[in-house]
């Protein structure tokens, strides 16, 4: 039996993403899962979803399909995404699948596909399991051998004999990695943004560790987000003020499934996402020496701070998995995109905000300085992003007129196509799902970047 998913329906080595009740429908949620079981040889598997009202609903589905494999659900229910890949590995089960749409508008959601290391699939297994599935052939366990949906779910009475709780298991980890003391010391005022997602459960409960004073905004897991799901600062307007009017040392604003940390400062400031793994890399790179690795079209502030620190900073092609790749492969001490996600291999191989957190609060914990002050003395740029209808066809010849527009530019071909200067870079990529190309610059100032996207423009027209 083959699976004929619906065309409209996003599918990429890392799971599917659509519209509920349109591309993403129950019957494509079941064979999906019913393939990921059989993928999976039967062995237990790690479940877990966002907030999002529809989650529920498919996270039955994923359960149903495998279980009818033969697999064994161990099913957390709302978690943040980063906790899924931490249970992976502290129950050694062959993998795990989150219900989540990550940042995308509440009518989207998806499947979110991890290997057994914790990690997002990397391209080659999840290029693996799309042509099993496509290939057809499903497990279909018999009476005596259908898989059992363990909840772990923390609405359910902890007496139960298999509960757990995620939550504890995740925090303990990310508080080994940090001077507890030195933390709980110092006494922080937080304001946190959980957006009705995934997150709010787990971050109050870590900062209370960590000796916090928290306030948790939109602290009820329910979906209904009080302003659109991306950490933007556009979206944060109405959140940033609360953080000065707290008298806060910092405010963390959370997406729905919890894998990107965007940041305020004690100004109400909108520090944002790409600067996450900057500060981060800036206390952890301080404390341990070793490779660091962004990828293409993350800021260059990281690369700047690594090498002030004295350390090799990455590149890999975009993407969660490529970054866990290229880190295996360097032996690097922290990772992560300017999307906010810090990949720290001491919590697990998934971008993890609250790793994030801890480090930005180990940082201002050293440095005794307010975080503004902190930021104020890292290097200024300015990314500007845009995007072109254009067909695959016509990238050679995009590429080639870059090029030679920018002859002594340094020249990356890993992941479309990215050229580098002195204090500016210029990365152009196309999309997987759709026949455009994403133009990203950066540069010092917005003139500068302004110029370099519209001298890209007008080489692609």
């Amino acid at each position: 039996m083959s699976f004929a998913l619906p065309a409209d329906l996003i599918v990429s080595v890392s799971g599917i993403r659509g519209i509920v009740g349109e591309s993403l429908t129950p019957e494509a949620v079941l064979a999906f899962a019913q393939a990921l079981g059989t993928f999976f040889e039967g062995q237990p598997v790690v479940l877990g979803r966002d907030s999002r009202p529809s989650g529920e609903m498919l996270g039955d589905l994923v359960a149903a399909g495998l279980a009818s494999a033969g697999c064994d659900v161990h099913d957390l229910g709302i978690c943040p995404t980063p906790s899924v890949g931490v249970v992976i590995q502290h129950l050694r089960t062959a993998g795990g699948i989150q219900v989540t749409a990550s940042h995308n508008p509440s009518p989207y959601i998806g499947l979110k596909l991890f290997g057994p290391d914790g990690a997002v699939f990397a391209p080659v297994m999840g290029q693996r399991f799309l042509e099993k599935m496509r290939g057809g052939g499903i497990r279909r366990a018999d009476h005596e051998h259908v898989g059992h949906r363990l909840r772990h779910d923390l609405l359910l009475d902890e007496a139960e004999d298999h509960y757990f709780d995620y939550a504890d298991v995740h925090q303990d980890l990310v508080v080994r990695a940090v001077d507890l003391p030195a933390l709980r010391r110092r006494r922080f005022r937080v304001v946190v943004d959980a957006n009705h997602g995934a997150g709010g459960y787990l971050a109050e409960r870590l900062l209370h560790k960590l000796g916090c004073e928290v306030e948790l905004l939109g602290d009820t897991p329910d979906g209904q987000f009080a302003h659109l799901p991306e950490p933007t600062e556009e979206n944060l307007r109405g959140v940033c003020p609360l953080v000065a009017q707290a008298k806060a040392d910092v405010g963390f604003a959370l997406d729905p499934d919890a894998d990107r940390l965007a940041i305020i400062d004690d100004t109400g400031r909108y520090i944002g996402e790409e600067l996450t793994v900057a500060l981060a890399a800036l206390q952890r790179r301080s404390r341990q020496p070793g490779p660091v690795v962004i990828n293409m079209s993350s800021s260059r502030v990281t690369e700047d701070v690594a090498g002030r620190l004295g350390c090799t900073c990455h590149r890999s092609p975009v993407g969660e998995a490529n970054v866990v790749e290229y880190m295996r492969a360097v032996g690097a001490v922290l990772g992560g995109e300017g999307n906010g996600g810090v990949i720290d291999p001491r919590i697990g191989w998934v971008r993890d905000p609250f790793i994030g957190m801890a480090l930005v609060l180990s940082l201002l914990a050293e440095r005794e300085r307010p975080l503004s002050a902190i930021v104020d003395g890292l290097p200024r740029y300015v990314i500007l992003k845009d995007k072109l209808t254009l067909d695959r066809g016509a990238l050679p010849a995009l590429y080639d007129a870059l090029r030679r527009h920018w002859p002594t530019a340094q020249v990356n071909e890993a992941d479309g196509l990215r050229l580098a200067g002195d204090d500016w870079w210029l990365h152009a990529r196309p999309s997987n799902t759709e026949p455009i190309v994403r133009l990203i610059v950066e540069a010092p100032v917005m003139e500068r970047a302004a110029d370099l996207l519209a001298a890209a423009r007008r080489l692609a027209s």
